[in-house]
């Protein structure tokens, strides 16, 4: 701001150099102009004096040339006096006065209603922060500096929600709705950081607020991410995957949450997955499985062998050719077991309403995963088939890059 205030004054010295100059120089030559007009007046009054007494016979020719004379050399005189005079002369002293009372009434002003502090703003923010903390300061004074400023509430929101303060970030995404309109976007940023600073706790507003949004935009993706993992921290891992997958097919493939999204659903799959095995444990007990539909030979390359480790996951899954891709069933196993025999029956569908039997024609996929989920690996094998009334049988081998 240094260098601000010293453009600032020489600004003002500049302009008060073209208020007070010619002020300063019209008066000093208004002065002379009017003493030398009042020299020539007495001049000229005097010598019309000595012609009329020369007239009426009171003086000579000769004094009366003596007098005019005399008189040629007292307007020479005053009028010399007169330039030396000038020099001295400064006017009075309101234009001096007025002069500097403008540029120090407009600096009044300025501190009092200018912009000196967004200006240091903006040039704070051509640096670099120096931390999270920093730029949170920054923002803060902006959204002082601006409290119009629906961007600037926004911003400080998102910076909030990256600190974990779900709290004061709901305060300012309600802040920039306010602001800017009940844009679902907005609302569903809203509705995040409620559900966050209630402790992941579904409540009767963050449910208004996420349906405010999807009557707005049935593909908001926030809310539908949202409701997904309010049900998959329930374990309704039906529910999960049911927005969940609509917020993938609502995603672009370069969206930067599109990885993170598909590993929540893979989650999601193996949770689902447990609970068909639990259901099944069950049924055996109260009345026997669905007959087998599908056999699986798995198998893994002996070149692909020596390039995986023993206790990495094989995630063996049937998907419908047509249709959905969301699996209709899937099994986990290990390295370690290959090779083995596969069986897959109705009991094994992660949807009761999307069955195995239903399927007409499947597509079984085997990935190797280091990471453990199913919806990334390094290796693969894949087949398809028909389903028909009898048990299908494929043999499956893993032998190429998953890329």
């Amino acid at each position: 701001m240094i260098d601000f205030w010293l453009w600032v004054g020489l600004l003002l010295l500049v302009a008060l150099s073209f208020v007070l100059i010619p002020v300063l120089f019209l008066r000093r030559a208004q002065s002379e102009e009017d003493r030398t007009a009042f020299n020539v007046a007495l001049y000229q009054e005097r010598v019309a004096e000595l012609q009329l007494q020369q007239g009426d016979g009171v003086m000579s020719p000769a004094q009366t040339n003596s007098a005019r004379a005399e008189a040629d050399r007292e307007l020479l005189a005053d009028t010399e006096g007169a330039g030396l005079e000038r020099f001295s002369t400064t006017g009075k002293p309101l234009p001096v006065f007025v002069a500097f009372l403008i540029p120090a009434l407009g600096l009044a002003l300025y501190l009092h209603f200018g912009a000196s502090d967004k200006v240091e703003l903006v040039r704070e923010f051509a640096q670099p922060p120096g931390s999270l903390a920093q730029m949170n300061d920054r923002l803060e004074r902006t959204v002082n500096a601006q409290p119009e400023s629906a961007e600037n509430a926004y911003n400080l929101a998102q910076n909030y929600m990256v600190q974990g303060r779900p709290d004061d970030a709901a305060r300012m995404f309600e802040r920039t709705v306010s602001l800017a309109g009940r844009r679902p976007e907005l609302l569903g940023e809203w509705a995040k950081a409620l559900y966050f600073s209630n402790n992941k706790m579904w409540s009767a507003p963050i449910k208004a607020l996420t349906d405010e949004a999807l009557n707005g935009n049935p593909g908001e993706l926030v809310s539908l991410s949202l409701i997904g993992l309010a049900a998959f921290e329930e374990h309704r891992y039906q529910d999960a995957l049911k927005y969940w997958n609509q917020a993938l097919a609502a995603m672009g493939s370069d969206h930067p949450s599109r990885a993170a999204l598909v590993q929540a659903i893979g989650k999601a799959i193996d949770g689902l997955s447990m609970d068909v095995k639990t259901s099944n444990l069950t049924s055996e007990h109260v009345g026997g499985l669905p007959p087998t539909l599908l056999q699986v030979r798995v198998e893994i390359s002996p070149e692909i062998i020596e390039k995986v480790a023993l206790d990495d996951s094989v995630f063996v899954f049937v998907q419908a050719l047509s249709g959905s891709k969301v699996p209709l069933a899937a099994k986990r196993l290990k390295v370690s077991s290959l090779p083995v025999e596969v069986e897959f029956s109705d009991a094994d569908a992660m949807f009761t309403s999307n069955t195995l039997s239903q399927a007409a024609e499947i597509q079984v996929t085997a990935r190797v995963s280091r990471e453990g989920t199913r919806a990334s690996g390094e290796w693969l094998g894949r087949s398809s088939t028909t389903i028909n009334s009898k048990s299908t049988r494929l043999k499956l081998t893993i032998d190429r890059p998953d890329i």
